[in-house]
């Protein structure tokens, strides 16, 4: 099949993919069967194979703007299609995950669906909260809308609402195929795209987006993203480079806390025109969040002077927060033990349950790693992300077979 092609199957149980590498993007239509072949597809970021034809890294430089654009257009091209196929008698529901990239996703994708003219509901999926989730699913359909879009939430197996027309918009490592939702994914694109720059892709294709393009930076310095972003040298130039981290560390800040109410970070998103607007402080949202980055601050400062403990290949450092910080500690000691898989183990996240943050500087693929040593009963919330940066939570007779397997056996808690 050309790149950029597309086909169409009525048949149900297939799945939606846009699969885009280097420039090249194919638009295919692959059935449960099919799924061990559409991950190798999705996971190899060198080699690209679609019915024959392969592409290989890497692009030569002279190619490389004119390959981003095509990626751009692509990516566009399979959001108006998606969305065509929704039903637009009813408003369209549009989720995201609740740090700087996930909202900053939802707050490009609403504003510019809006002046589409389209009809639009958004709902933040935040602490311990997962739209494959039995509860969340039933209240999504409660809700009931006329699409789905979803972002920043991973690529899992299952419909999240079975018969309602689904977009998953992500760039983490896929886990299954996710029933008949069509799936645009920057995972293993070379730099990776953020959630938040394929929404404003996604955005580009419904008209003019400029002036939302300082929240893609957003969403792309606060995950921590590939500077080489023509995108992101754009809106630093535009919008200030300054006041783009800023306001990304504002816009992370409240997730973090124990309230984990990102509402007011939203807002700011949804209402301001740029970085500088958001930072300067006439919102009262911005003292909320300053607020919330305060107490993250203090939080973090305590749980970083928890020692790790090493053994073998892995290093493990165990508090307890009641502010999301094992991320941010996990980041901290990666830099330190280079050579170490970093386990940031935080007991006092969640009532009931061990939450973890794992990252490393070696060729480790961390998402294996936790696959080979997944307790039984684990679930959604285990190991899912980022090759270099996954992590998780157990309930607490999980956690002790985890650390029996791993080699940290004293680590274990009270069930």
């Amino acid at each position: 099949m050309p790149a950029g092609s597309a086909t169409a199957s009525s048949s149900s149980g297939t799945l939606w993919s846009v699969l885009a590498r280097a420039g090249v993007a194919a638009f295919r239509c692959l059935s449960p069967a099919q799924n061990g072949a559409n991950r190798k597809i999705l996971l190899n970021g060198g080699r690209q194979t679609f019915t024959g034809r392969t592409y290989r890294l890497p692009v030569p430089l002279s190619s490389m703007i004119e390959h981003h654009r095509r990626k751009a257009e692509d990516v566009g091209a399979a959001f108006r299609v998606a969305v065509r196929r929704m039903d637009k008698s009813r408003a369209i529901l549009i989720l995201a995950h609740f740090d700087a990239d996930g909202l900053s996703a939802l707050a490009i994708l609403s504003r510019a669906m809006q002046r589409d003219g389209l009809d639009v509901m958004t709902r933040i999926v935040g602490k311990g909260e997962n739209p494959w989730s039995p509860d969340l699913r039933s209240e999504l359909g409660r809700l009931q809308p006329g699409g789905l879009v979803v972002t920043d939430l991973g690529v899992r197996a299952g419909s999240i609402l079975p018969g309602v027309r689904t977009l998953l918009i992500d760039h983490h490592v896929p886990t299954g195929t996710p029933g008949d939702a069509a799936v645009i994914s920057g995972n293993g694109w070379v730099p990776e795209p953020t959630s938040s720059l394929l929404a404003y892709w996604c955005a580009r294709a419904l008209g003019p987006a400029d002036d939302l393009l300082w929240l893609a930076a957003v969403g792309l310095i606060g995950d921590m993203a590939d500077p080489g972003f023509p995108e992101l040298a754009e809106a630093q130039a535009r919008f200030g480079k300054t006041a783009l981290r800023d306001a990304a560390a504002l816009i992370n800040a409240p997730r973090r806390t124990p309230a984990a109410d990102a509402t007011p970070a939203l807002a700011l998103l949804m209402k301001c025109n740029g970085a500088k607007e958001l930072v300067k402080g006439d919102h009262p949202e911005t003292a909320v969040l300053r607020a919330a980055k305060a107490e993250v601050s203090a939080a973090l400062e305590a749980a970083r002077r928890a020692p790790p403990k090493v053994r073998g290949d892995v290093a493990l450092i165990r508090f307890s927060s009641r502010c999301q910080v094992h991320p941010l500690v996990a980041q901290s000691w990666r830099g330190r033990l280079k050579d170490k898989i970093v386990l940031a183990v935080n007991t006092g996240y969640r009532p009931g349950w061990i939450h973890f943050a794992a990252r490393t500087g070696t060729d480790t693929d961390l998402i294996a790693f936790l696959a080979r040593h997944r307790p039984p009963g684990a679930g959604l919330e285990y190991g899912s992300g980022h090759v270099k940066a996954t992590g998780g939570a157990l309930r607490p007779a999980d956690w002790n077979d985890f650390v029996n397997r791993i080699g940290f056996p004293e680590e274990k808690v009270e069930e």
